[in-house]
């Protein structure tokens, strides 16, 4: 019988992960939006692109360009879409890449949330609480991650491979591939338009390269 919540049209794979490929997994977050810009958790809300949002697409390109890409996803929220389309990527939507469902701290920034709690609350020790939508914990987040990977792994058999994507939803990607807990997201930060590359080194995950922007970043990533 089927499990009426496992997305028909994301079968696992016939085989296993392929052992060590040897292409590259991009990931580019999408560039600045309004609330990006401001801080406030931005999950499934489908805001666009600010001016410099469509700039860092562009200049988050010009890093890509030398990359054999067999298969490139983007998240199907316009930002990520807008963000691969200026960066000269030709993506295909997979909804499994959206950003985490906040609930009912969507829209709203850490400050506004701790003053309200009176604890340093944040998303990856604390979770969220269910809104107009009903909200993921961390642990769901990584189940879809784990299903992009799936997916993404057999084609780095064959070279490189682009997601296009969320911060939140990247770091948490990005553990799951390094095979720690999904809650290492919280140590690594992703800035807007920013480009980093994950692949093998000696027959194991690693990071090649981190956050790479038109410039160093001056303080963490809010959202």
């Amino acid at each position: 019988m089927e499990n009426p919540e496992q997305p028909v049209a994301d079968p696992l794979p016939d085989r296993p992960a392929p052992d060590n490929p040897q292409g590259k997994l991009v990931l580019l977050r999408h560039g600045e939006t309004e609330w990006s810009r401001s801080g406030r958790h931005t999950g499934r809300t489908d805001v666009p692109l600010t001016a410099r949002g469509e700039e860092l697409a562009r200049l988050a390109g010009s890093l890509v360009t030398g990359y054999d890409f067999r298969l490139i996803l983007t998240s199907p929220l316009q930002r990520a879409r807008r963000t691969a389309e200026l960066a000269g990527l030709d993506a295909e939507v997979d909804p499994l890449l959206v950003e985490w469902d906040y609930g009912g701290y969507e829209g709203r920034t850490t400050k506004d949330i701790r003053a309200e709690l009176g604890y340093n609350w944040s998303a990856f020790t604390h979770g969220v609480i269910r809104g107009e939508t009903p909200g993921e914990t961390v642990e769901e987040v990584a189940a879809r991650a784990s299903r992009v990977l799936t997916r993404v792994l057999p084609a780095m058999a064959e070279g490189d491979v682009a997601l296009i994507a969320h911060g939140h939803y990247l770091r948490i990607l990005t553990a799951v591939f390094l095979r720690a807990a999904p809650r290492f997201g919280a140590a690594i930060t992703l800035d807007a338009g920013s480009v980093s590359v994950l692949g093998f080194a000696r027959e194991q995950p690693a990071i090649l390269a981190w956050n790479h922007g038109p410039e160093l970043p001056l303080q963490p990533s809010e959202s």
